[in-house]
């Protein structure tokens, strides 16, 4: 088989990395784009693989940064949209639009620039797999009222491409993350913003996704073992979306092997 070449965007660091490293396992070239530079060359060093410079925000930036890969290897086979930022839990009245638009430009605009970057030119040789990080704030309501939405819109976006390229035999489908142990997610519970035993405590499992598990179902996706799956959205998120519902009943119960 041709070696794919992968490019994984926001593959410094966290969630983007472990895809990253995970698709270099398989045998793949990967191809990072991140904003951060010198981060992205030394994981793509480690991988040997190549780092591009991008502000996925900016369609200038992406379209250079696209123009660059393209001209380097003639192809991309598989696109992981993993670029994105969290955002501060507050109420509506203290959200400042700077920071709702600053999300909102990353995590939905950045992942429907470099769709449309290289979505055509896979669609143009008749085949490729985007597979986009969303989350599960983008299914369910929560105080994150920019990147809640975003990630909302991230998942139907995706649907909107399956639908678009897939009589060109391009796959695009979603993964949304459960509260994932990522550099960013220990900032919040450095900083008290978050508590990580009541996250761990709101999960059917009772424990943090680790980016490794989310790499792995990227992968997945984007593997010919998923040549018939599109346009779905697949959660990894230790359960959290099966266990919250239980709050209204007392939450979850204890183990007991006698049940």
């Amino acid at each position: 088989m041709q070696q794919r070449i992968v490019v994984v965007t926001g593959a410094a660091s966290g969630i983007g990395e472990a895809c990253a490293r995970g698709f270099a396992a398989s045998g793949d070239k990967v191809v990072v784009l991140d904003r951060n530079l010198d981060a992205g060359r030394r994981v793509a060093g480690e991988l040997s693989g190549r780092a591009f410079a991008v502000d996925v925000g900016d369609d200038e930036s992406v379209a250079q940064a696209a123009s660059e890969v393209l001209r380097v290897f003639g192809r991309v086979d598989v696109l992981v949209n993993s670029a994105g930022v969290l955002q501060r839990t507050l109420p509506p009245g203290r959200l400042s639009m700077k920071e709702w638009d600053f999300v909102a430009r990353v995590d939905l605009r950045g992942t429907y620039l470099t769709c449309a970057a290289f979505g055509p030119q896979m669609a143009a040789q008749g085949a490729g797999a985007i597979v986009n990080i969303a989350s599960v704030a983008g299914m369910r309501s929560g105080p994150l009222h920019s990147y809640g939405p975003a990630k909302a819109g991230v998942i139907s976006l995706s649907e909107c491409l399956a639908s678009e390229w897939g009589p060109a035999g391009v796959r695009v489908n979603t993964v949304s993350p459960g509260f994932t142990a990522t550099p960013a997610l220990d900032r919040g519970f450095e900083t008290r913003t978050l508590d990580r035993s009541h996250l761990e405590t709101a999960t059917a499992l009772r424990r943090l996704v680790k980016p490794d598990e989310i790499a792995a179902a990227v992968v997945f996706l984007a593997s010919p073992a998923a040549a018939a799956i599109t346009g779905v959205n697949l959660p990894v998120d230790c359960g959290y979306l099966v266990a919250t519902p239980w709050d209204a009943y007392g939450g979850l119960r204890e183990a007991d092997a006698g049940d």
